[in-house]
């Protein structure tokens, strides 16, 4: 049995997270213009989630860090709309239900700073989250929401919470 622990952001985690982010968008051959491959933010997320009603969580896996996800309140959203961002798990821990650990928590936090609805943009290449994120209860939209900056992303979902 694993000690799973998921966190908040602190600034150490900076490095470890950006190349999980990367590692894993290369893994699914994602890793392209338009994607938080090349968003410079990746490289801080702990400034970035620094931004009110935003947060940013870490998942540990025996003292490891394997992964993370976070809520932002991209520009151009709905009012009581937020972002679930950067969700991002290391091969060696998925299917163990850690990934709807983490939206779950995201889902937890939003509702607690007053959002109604959680968006995300995503990509077809990511198969297993795409499924993750249906299980969860995201349903497709035509078009994107807000102004991410990710024009790389072309599946958009939403979920009422």
């Amino acid at each position: 049995m694993s000690e799973v622990l998921i966190r908040p952001i602190v600034v150490t985690d900076n490095e470890t997270m950006a190349a999980i982010i990367r590692s894993v968008l290369t893994e699914f051959g994602a890793n392209k213009p338009g994607t938080v491959y090349f968003d410079p933010t990746t490289d801080n997320l702990f400034a970035l989630f620094k931004a009110k009603d935003s947060a940013y969580f870490i998942l540990e896996v025996d003292g490891k860090i394997c992964g993370g996800a976070g809520i932002y309140p991209t520009v151009g959203l709905p009012d009581g709309c937020t972002e679930i961002v950067k969700l991002y798990i290391m091969p060696y821990v998925r299917g163990r239900g850690l990934g709807r650990a983490l939206i779950e928590n995201c889902f937890d936090v939003a509702g607690q700073l007053g959002y109604k609805q959680v968006y995300l943009e995503t990509l077809p290449e990511l198969k297993m989250a795409v499924g993750l994120y249906e299980n969860c209860g995201f349903r497709y939209l035509d078009n994107p929401l807000g102004n991410s900056g990710h024009f790389g992303c072309d599946l958009w979902m939403l979920k009422d919470l």
